[in-house]
């Protein structure tokens, strides 16, 4: 995507909770190679039986997603956002993926949010008019009701 976003403090991660971070940043940056269409078809299926993620949960597994990939801790929103929510959906909950863009200057971003409140992003997110969401079934989507926007 084409956020500006200089990279985060990359908190320590114990050795033995490394694995799981490790491995989904690295299934993320295979994914993130894929067509919108192909990336919203496996994030519909992952969700499936995962419970609604917490604010907590969800920005636990953003910080264990930083400390393992210095990709993900600087510009590669793409890959941290998708390996944010694999790595969520292997602690069996699910928080919101939006991939959205913006105008003037054109910017493309992708992040994870619950209850609407973006996770582990800066205010400006509030800026980007989401083009896919993958919410929990549970969940009603406030900023992009109908068809469009991929909860399907």
């Amino acid at each position: 995507m084409s956020v500006p976003f200089s990279p985060e403090d990359r908190p320590a991660l114990a050795l033995h909770h490394r694995i799981a971070p490790l491995t989904t940043a690295t299934l993320a940056r295979a994914l993130a190679r894929l067509s919108p269409r192909n990336i919203r078809r496996i994030l519909q299926l992952a969700r499936l039986g995962a419970a609604p993620a917490t604010i907590d949960q969800a920005l636990a597994a953003r910080q264990d997603i930083i400390a393992v990939s210095a990709r993900c801790a600087g510009e590669h929103c793409l890959q941290r956002s998708l390996a944010t929510v694999l790595l969520c959906r292997t602690r069996g909950v699910w928080p919101t993926w939006r991939s959205g863009v913006r105008g003037e200057p054109f910017r493309a971003h992708a992040w994870i949010e619950v209850d609407g409140q973006p996770i582990g992003e800066p205010p400006s997110t509030a800026l980007y008019h989401p083009i896919i969401t993958i919410a929990h079934p549970l969940r009603v989507d406030r900023r992009c009701p109908g068809p469009s926007t991929g909860t399907g």
